[in-house]
């Protein structure tokens, strides 16, 4: 098991973007605790991603796609997120722009909602969480930064260590993970746990995107 915390990567700019996303975030999270399970049930069965709703209410799942996003299924999955987009996010903030930022965010959170939809069309199973959004900007990290150091913790049954490495292999590790727990699940009735495909749609949306924007910046100049 492997945990970053950290990265050698320093920030352009104040991310106000990412200190937004992350307030946000947790503020919805104290909100889904402090009320009632049942209400906390219903909203997470309202507002998050059910792929059966698009033969039944289209333009629902449409919402969905976005507010699924700041909705989390307990205190470790928003921690996780959290923790890898204070990490990761800042940098990719401060090349993209605030503007283009959130615009990039948003855009692998949809892409992320839609693949898994696609992989589980008749689930009934509510999706919720930042990973998707996230993991396209563990994409864009790894193309633009992949040298940058990230400072991981590294566990081997009881023994752990601080170890220092490229992002280029803490990120392929990460989406190498997905991948493999992925392709696992294909052909298997789930019902619940991992959305592992909407990590792997956010995750090549990401890289696709950062791709696309250094082509016209090329073209541009």
């Amino acid at each position: 098991m492997f945990l970053p915390y950290k990265d050698d990567n320093p920030r352009v700019m104040i991310p106000y973007v990412t200190y937004a996303l992350v307030g946000i975030n947790i503020f919805v999270f104290f909100v889904e605790i402090l009320i009632t399970p049942e209400l906390r049930v219903n909203l997470i069965k309202f507002y998050g991603i059910v792929p059966k709703l698009t033969s039944i209410d289209f333009g629902h799942y449409v919402i969905t796609l976005f507010t699924s996003m700041f909705l989390h299924g307990g205190f470790m999955h928003l921690f996780g997120n959290m923790l890898y987009l204070w990490i990761f996010a800042d940098n990719v903030e401060s090349i993209l722009g605030h503007t283009k930022f959130i615009i990039f965010y948003l855009t692998c959170g949809i892409a992320a909602g839609l693949l898994q939809t696609v992989i589980e069309p008749t689930s009934v199973v509510p999706i919720v969480g930042a990973s998707g959004a996230i993991a396209g900007v563990l994409g864009a990290y790894m193309i633009t930064f992949p040298r940058a150091r990230v400072h991981t913790i590294i566990f081997i049954i009881f023994y752990f260590t601080i170890v220092r490495i490229p992002a280029l292999y803490v990120l392929g590790f990460w989406l190498l993970i997905q991948l493999t727990n992925g392709l696992g699940t294909l052909g298997i009735n789930t019902t619940g746990g991992v959305a592992w495909f909407a990590h792997i749609g956010g995750f090549t949306t990401g890289v696709a995107l950062i791709r696309g924007l250094k082509m016209i910046q090329i073209v541009r100049r």
